[in-house]
């Protein structure tokens, strides 16, 4: 039987990031201690550092996204980055994509329980779903997968000029440069580091933003989503 560890408190500093929101905020925090341990959503021994190393940790994301956008998060997992960033701003519309079934069935239950309307849970997988769920601004992840891997399931979600956003720790530099073909090939114009979260986070949250052009996934991906679509369309008119 697995030790479950105490979680503690909210810092402070949470009532200024969730606002009116901090409520649900704690309530997420106390649903992954219990049910996401119990599941195995979150290891045991993150129960301690839960606010710090991940729902802070994520919520500062919200400091590099634009306002009013669509956002997919990919392989949301227990919904992080996804959730913390919905409770921050409700001005965005969120995509959960998730393909396991235990996780896509706790996503959707904190979905409900918390009262997030603006956010919806799908399950699938990113290459699955291409063509299938309308393209977005803005895809974040977070310890997904290496740069160049997050980058073949997540560009391709994008609509034309959007961004691709992911949480990285120490390595971010290093992925960054080992995937600089890859991110080209898939349509990447642009990218850069940030550092974000000062006086909420220490160390700072780490994205890699990744800005793509005209043709999200490149010539490759292009041809790929317009067979989706017009398969898509054949259904509905069906």
């Amino acid at each position: 039987m697995t030790e479950t560890a105490e979680l503690p408190p909210a810092p402070e500093v949470a009532r200024e990031v969730f606002g009116d929101r901090y409520a649900d905020a704690v309530r997420y925090a106390e649903l992954l201690a219990e049910a996401g341990v119990q599941r195995g959503l979150i290891g045991p021994r993150e129960v301690p550092r839960l606010w710090e190393r991940h729902i802070l940790n994520c919520a500062v994301l919200s400091e590099v996204v634009p306002d009013g956008v669509t956002v997919c998060d990919v392989g949301s997992g227990a919904g992080l980055p996804g959730i913390p960033l919905a409770l921050v701003r409700e001005d965005l519309k969120i995509t959960l994509l998730e393909p396991l079934l235990r996780r896509t069935n706790f996503l959707t239950e904190v979905v409900e329980l918390l009262g997030l309307d603006h956010v919806t849970v799908v399950r699938g997988r990113a290459e699955e779903v291409m063509g299938k769920l309308p393209p977005v601004h803005v895809v974040t992840a977070r310890a997904v997968a290496p740069l160049d891997r997050l980058a073949t399931w997540g560009i391709p979600l994008l609509r034309p000029y959007g961004e691709m956003l992911a949480l990285k720790g120490d390595t971010a530099e290093e992925e960054l440069k080992s995937a600089a073909t890859a991110l080209s090939k898939l349509g990447a114009v642009g990218t850069s580091i940030l550092h974000v979260g000062e006086d909420v986070v220490d160390p700072l949250s780490t994205v890699v933003r990744v800005e793509v052009g005209e043709s999200p996934g490149g010539v490759r991906f292009a041809a790929k989503r317009a067979k989706a679509a017009r398969t898509g369309r054949t259904r509905r008119r069906r």
